[in-house]
């Protein structure tokens, strides 16, 4: 049965006409292209690199980029819709476009030289470059500022060493945004695929996240050109930065995850009889079907709002916290009903409950824990701090 997006709230008169087709349009090519191969995808652990290209065509990368760099030039509701209808696909798949849009193109736009925004800003765009974002490491994670990759001075540039993890796209990347203590401060490198001493297996043996490539970053004794650096920030205000930008895009990619799982679910409680009846007539199957409705609802509404005061440039992080924090809890939650409902069938790769259900794992998990995500807002609204 085709899918129908799920509106309770008649949000979709809230949308402007541009942002009702970008949805639309990212919507048919997750049904045409990503659907249909993504299972085997997930089951033999491979990203569908043949995507790439086909997401730069829709001008999906980059998206709230200007045109002059070869970007859609969008506001931030079309970004975060495209990221909603991606996820309903997948959340591999919508988390290469994240990277590739707010960890690799965003630092790049927002703090790189015009030398590198035109070096690299066109071909991320149109998939024909693809980028990674070296932040985590081995022993660091939640606590960035401790991280100890480290950059040094040498004639005409830098010497790098140290070790990033957990990277989405390393392996494929041709750029890689890394982020190194220099003299103390963080600051942002550009290295390049290629480089003597810089190598980036893909880590194996995942449960969640299968149709993506998760990758290792090691740097030995790396030389980079005094061009490599990102000269428009120091310090950690620049990778945190564009964590919020990801954690955005999360926000709303989470809650496609969370309509496809209950779309299957409402489809097959119809459908699934028991004791001469659709289980959909029970009671506690409908208690179920109104949490999800109710939560997804919810959920929507959070992004929209957050999208309209992200356009409007007075976003505080906080607020992306809140929103990340939220619809990741209620998006895995709902999954996890999702299976009950569907029985054994929930196992199934026949339908999408168990592949949502384990990348929702990791997406609760990534950008920021929930516990990470509980604490800066509870910073923000008693004033203390209670890291650590």
């Amino acid at each position: 049965m085709a899918f129908q997006h799920l509106d309770y709230y008649a949000i979709d008169e809230l949308l402007t006409d541009e942002e009702r087709l970008v949805r639309q349009t990212v919507a048919d090519f997750v049904d045409a292209e990503v659907l249909p191969i993504i299972e085997q995808h997930a089951r033999e652990g491979t990203f569908p690199m043949h995507l790439v290209e086909k997401i730069g065509e829709l001008g999906l990368f980059g998206i709230t980029l200007p045109n002059e760099y070869g970007c859609a030039g969008l506001n931030n509701i079309c970004y975060g819709l495209a990221m909603q209808e991606l996820e309903r696909g997948d959340s591999g798949v919508r988390s290469f476009a994240s990277v590739q849009s707010s960890l690799v193109m965003y630092p790049i736009y927002t703090y790189g030289s015009e030398e590198q925004r035109q070096r690299w800003l066109p071909r991320l765009a149109k998939g024909q470059a693809i980028g990674c974002f070296g932040l985590t490491e081995p022993d660091y994670g939640s606590n960035p500022g401790a991280m100890v990759t480290t950059a040094k001075r040498i004639d005409g540039g830098f010497l790098l060493n140290g070790a990033k993890m957990w990277i989405t796209n390393g392996t494929l990347a041709d750029v890689a945004v890394v982020w190194a203590k220099l003299d103390g401060v963080v600051r942002g490198f550009l290295v390049e695929k290629g480089m003597k001493g810089f190598t980036a297996p893909e880590m194996k043996g995942k449960h969640s996240l299968r149709a993506s490539v998760t990758s290792e970053l090691v740097f030995q004794d790396v030389e980079l050109p005094e061009s490599s650096i990102l000269p428009g920030v120091e310090g950690l205000r620049g990778p945190l930065s564009c964590l919020t930008q990801a954690r955005y895009g999360i926000a709303w990619g989470v809650v496609g995850s969370a309509m496809a799982s209950y779309d299957s679910t409402l489809n097959y409680a119809k459908s699934r009889v028991t004791f001469g009846q659709p289980i959909a007539a029970r009671q506690l199957i409908q208690d179920k079907l109104a949490y999800m409705l109710t939560e997804i609802t919810k959920a929507q509404l959070l992004n929209w709002r957050l999208g309209k005061i992200k356009d409007a440039g007075t976003l505080r992080p906080q607020q992306v916290s809140l929103a990340k924090r939220n619809n990741c809890e209620i998006a895995l939650n709902i999954a996890r009903i999702a299976r009950e409902i569907h029985g054994a069938n929930g196992i199934l790769d026949e339908y999408p409950i168990m592949r949502h259900a384990a990348n929702l794992e990791s997406v609760k998990t990534y950008e920021g824990t929930h516990e990470m995500h509980t604490l800066i807002l509870g910073q923000d609204i008693t004033g203390f701090q209670a890291f650590g």
